[in-house]
């Protein structure tokens, strides 16, 4: 199988990487970044013009022979539910629907953020309430090679939260803080790559 991932932050690509690596190592990867996609959504480029973009970005993957579509920037979900429309049947997933899924098994769910559009656009797809935190300076931490201190801020700003039964780290860069937060609050942790590598497995596997 050929999947093809699509990238908005650099960071997001280690992760999903690792997660292929121990989830399914004999998929065929292919990886596409643009990360002036995050930088232009945060300067407040129009919903629009994203969609555009996004649609190009996943006609390409389609037409270079993937079998499914992973998009790893959880910021932009209406731009990628029209890819997914576009392409139908192609299997197109959202970074974070498959760990919205296994979410569905616990009461009160925490969810963390280092990049704040993530906190406008994801909340509302849980369909109830979540509790929400942003990791200041995490990502900046992280774009400047700071990796521990990354960590250390998510797993504070998880420890800020308050009473929740998990934690779902909202982005595929926070992967890397899953033991941290873990370590911390003693509470279970979902990652979006490891909940999508999961959910692309059984969807091309049947």
């Amino acid at each position: 199988m050929r999947i093809s991932l699509i990238h908005a932050l650099r960071h997001s690509i280690d992760p999903i990487m690792a997660a292929f690596a121990t989830a399914w190592p004999e998929a065929k990867l292919a990886n596409l970044l643009d990360d002036s996609l995050s930088a232009d959504l945060a300067a407040g480029a129009p919903l629009e013009a994203m969609t555009v973009r996004f649609l190009d970005l996943a006609h390409y993957a389609a037409e270079t022979g993937a079998d499914g579509i992973l998009f790893t920037c959880s910021a932009f979900g209406p731009c990628i539910e029209a890819c997914a429309a576009e392409l139908a049947p192609l299997p197109v997933l959202k970074p974070n629907e498959a760990m919205i899924e296994e979410a569905a098994g616990f009461a009160r769910v925490g969810v963390l953020a280092s990049f704040a559009p993530t906190l406008a656009s994801m909340p509302p797809e849980f369909g109830r309430p979540v509790q929400t935190m942003l990791a200041e300076g995490a990502l900046a931490a992280l774009n400047a090679g700071d990796g521990d201190e990354h960590d250390r801020l998510v797993a504070q700003a998880a420890l800020a939260m308050g009473d929740v039964d998990v934690f779902a780290l909202a982005q595929f860069s926070l992967a890397r803080a899953a033991t941290a937060v873990a370590q911390a609050t003693g509470k279970p942790v979902l990652t979006t790559p490891d909940s999508a590598v999961r959910k692309l497995k059984a969807l091309l596997s049947r």
